[in-house]
């Protein structure tokens, strides 16, 4: 079964995906979306996904915070988000440190695409995967 990774942001949230083994991680899509919609969005693409053969297993999702380790302004709003989808589906949800994980994809991007635009409307499933390679590498964080 797969694991299924979410970067919430205020207006996007990217997702990635590892393979049925649980090795790689790959950017999925990312949606834009409004806060108010954004749990019912992401519960569609969730039971989308549990619905392929190879199915999700769990979902984890980015918990921003500060480099110190403390909570950010972002934190509460992804922490509501949590709460929202744990509503909407059985899936079990973990958090993850995405700290930085945005700067390292927007340094990835860069390599392979010049234009800041098109590099923008990747960045957030990208980011999501960099996280997601590293809580499959290194087990579970919370």
């Amino acid at each position: 079964m797969r694991v299924l990774a979410i970067d919430v942001g205020q207006r996007r949230i990217g997702l990635a995906i590892s393979d049925p083994s649980g090795t790689l991680a790959r950017p999925l899509a990312t949606l834009t979306v409004g806060p108010a919609e954004a749990p019912d969005r992401v519960a569609h693409e969730i039971a989308q996904l549990a619905a392929e053969d190879d199915g999700i297993s769990e979902i984890v999702v980015g918990l921003p915070m500060r480099l110190d380790g403390s909570p950010s302004e972002q934190t509460a709003h992804v922490s509501a988000f949590i709460t929202a989808l744990r509503a909407r589906i059985a899936i079990p949800i973990r958090t993850a440190d995405e700290r930085l994980t945005s700067r390292e994809a927007e340094s990835r991007l860069a390599v392979s695409e010049h234009d800041w635009r098109k590099r923008k409307k990747r960045l957030d499933a990208a980011a999501a995967a960099i996280f997601l390679h590293e809580y499959l590498d290194h087990g579970k964080q919370s």
